[in-house]
């Protein structure tokens, strides 16, 4: 991954000295586009608060491709592939691989960085936006719990009666509060005019007067005497009365707070039940919560390169099996249609003295040694070998199977067995080699081509196969050498055998877009005639050809070994019969090519 911005992961470089916000990053990721295209390289650009990708760094200027915003991604690690970054925003997500684990992480921190500036999760936010919401909030929410949370009538009904009394017991401290204010005016005037009497005490009267203002006390002497002192409106208040009011409406308070103390005492239990059901199904809320989330996190789109084939795959056995199968039957499907559209072509078929003899090209050696072994152990009788299983059996057609894996990855070798009227050995073995039909008959081929020609009887060929979804789409190089065994005994007929083993080549090196596999595949045919009656010629009636056929697949990739062995027992009956069928239709009515 290349990137405009030499900022190192996770420092303070990251962030603009003079405005303080993050800085523009923008490089090239690896997009996970869908399961046909598979990983493709994008220009990726993070700018305020936005992701947004392009097909390229010269094509910015024709517009992004797509965009995210970041304000409520979630940016998760995987959790096996040190390179990779999925970000999803609700239903929609992006795969993407940076070039190594260290790009991968100043990525995740330059996103991180600009989440955090856009306010959402910040504490700085939450002081910005939620403060006064928040006391609003919880005032309002006391005031409505004080007077309205109490549900049962009773205890309605008394608190009712304590703001009655609350507001008579208002009432009454007002009336002795103005009580006592006038007493304590009294009590000052009264002190004023006393001491203003004793200095003119020799100029009041000793006799009675007749308004009583000055009269002698019981020791003889005279003094000022004054009426309590009344100040407005104090006349008309009844102090005991008052009292004995106040003492009783007091009462009624108390009791009514007695009353109410019973009540909720009483509804306490059913609140706590009440509370606790309520926790438990938060509880459970959360629960679920943390449990979708995390199989979120886990579980990938449908799709996505977590349902590719691999040790780490999200997809089950059954799951995988059941969409294998279904591509399987599509392509069956569009291979019906084509054969009834199929366009016949004629291809010469050379002299069986051309392949007779041992080439002399940088590979003849290595030919030679595949073809002495195949003709050694290849045709050995299985018979009463325990370690070959016989999986299929349809008339004249064996499929047998010898199971064998290493570190994970199915390894089966397969022999299969039958005989084909009509046919000779020579012809069969032709039409599998020549790759001028290959595609009349091979119906699992995308394309191929032949990288080098070696000899008249040999070719390096490179084919990539159709993908079938989930499995990864797999290509491969290989020679191929058509040769014809003469026979040592004059009883026993010719041998014609088309071997197909895996090689390298600088011209055809392995790609990121398809798993490279190996194979060692031999076609192995000798043809039997019977004697035609009396004079007559022999007809293809009288032909019959014996045919082996042993496959050695190395498929290069992990996939479920009871998958793989599942799709080997339907494809490869399928393909002997699609195949010996279609050298019988080429040939039918043609000459004899022994």
């Amino acid at each position: 991954m290349s990137e405009k911005s030499s900022n190192s992961s996770g420092s303070d470089e990251d962030v603009d000295p003079e405005s303080g916000h993050p800085v523009e990053l923008g490089g090239v990721l690896s997009k996970w586009t869908n399961y046909i295209h598979g990983w493709q390289d994008r220009w990726v650009v993070l700018k305020n608060n936005t992701l947004s990708y392009y097909k390229s760094e010269d094509e910015r200027e024709y517009g992004c491709r797509g965009s995210l915003c970041l304000s409520k991604a979630i940016i998760t690690p995987h959790e096996f592939d040190e390179c990779r970054i999925d970000i999803s925003v609700n239903d929609s997500v992006w795969y993407l691989r940076a070039e190594d684990p260290k790009h991968r992480l100043r990525w995740i921190d330059s996103i991180e960085l600009h989440k955090v500036e856009s306010g959402y999760g910040s504490e700085s936010s939450l002081r910005r936006h939620g403060s006064m919401l928040s006391l609003t909030s919880a005032a309002s929410g006391f005031s409505a719990t004080s007077t309205s949370s109490f549900k049962g009538h009773s205890l309605r009904e008394k608190l009712a009666e304590m703001e009655t009394f609350r507001d008579i017991l208002c009432r009454q401290v007002d009336t002795l509060q103005k009580y006592f204010d006038g007493c304590a005016d009294g009590v000052s005037k009264d002190e004023f005019q006393r001491d203003k009497v004793e200095e003119d005490e020799d100029d009041f009267p000793t006799s009675t007067r007749p308004n009583g203002d000055c009269l002698h006390n019981n020791n003889g002497s005279k003094e000022k005497l004054f009426l309590p002192a009344s100040p407005k409106g104090m006349n008309g208040i009844d102090f005991k009365g008052e009292a004995i009011t106040f003492k009783a409406t007091t009462a009624g308070i108390l009791s009514t707070l007695s009353h109410c103390i019973e009540l909720m005492v009483k509804r306490e239990d059913s609140w706590q039940k009440r509370l606790d059901k309520e926790l438990e199904k938060r509880r459970r809320v959360e629960d679920a919560y943390k449990s979708a989330l995390s199989e979120l996190k886990k579980k990938s789109h449908y799709g996505g390169p977590d349902y590719e084939e691999g040790p780490n795959s999200l997809i089950n056995e059954e799951e995988f099996f059941d969409a294998v199968e279904a591509a399987l039957d599509r392509q069956d499907k569009i291979e019906e249609q084509s054969e009834k559209v199929r366009i016949p072509r004629l291809t010469p078929v050379p002299p069986g003295d051309a392949y007779s003899v041992i080439g002399t090209h940088r590979f003849a050696k290595q030919v030679e040694d595949v073809v002495q072994n195949h003709m050694t152990y290849s045709l050995q009788d299985m018979g009463g070998d325990a370690n070959w299983q016989l999986v299929v059996e349809e008339g004249e057609m064996k499929v047998y199977r010898r199971e064998v894996e290493e570190n994970g990855i199915v390894l089966d070798p397969l022999k299969a067995t039958h005989a084909v009227k009509g046919v000779t050995g020579h012809e069969l073995c032709h039409y599998f080699w020549d790759t001028d039909v290959r595609n009349d008959w091979e119906t699992t081929i995308e394309n191929f081509n032949v990288v080098e020609t070696l000899s008249d009887n040999a070719v390096i060929v490179y084919q990539t196969h159709k993908r079938v979804w989930p499995a990864s789409q797999r290509d491969v190089l290989y020679l191929s050498a058509i040769r014809k065994i003469l026979a040592t005994n004059e009883n026993d007929p010719d041998t014609w055998l088309v071997c197909n083993f895996s090689v390298d080549h600088d011209n055809a090196q392995p790609t990121n877009r398809c798993i490279r596999a190996k194979i060692n595949v031999a076609m192995i045919c000798q043809t039997l005639v019977s004697p035609p009656e009396g004079n007559k010629e022999i007809s293809r009636d009288n032909v019959l050809c014996k045919i082996t056929y042993v496959a050695n697949v190395n498929p290069g990739g992990w996939a479920p070994a009871s998958v793989l062995r599942a799709v080997a027992k339907r494809e490869y009956p399928k393909f002997l019969k699609r195949f010996t069928g279609y050298v019988q239709e080429k040939t039918s009515g043609k000459p004899i090519l022994f």
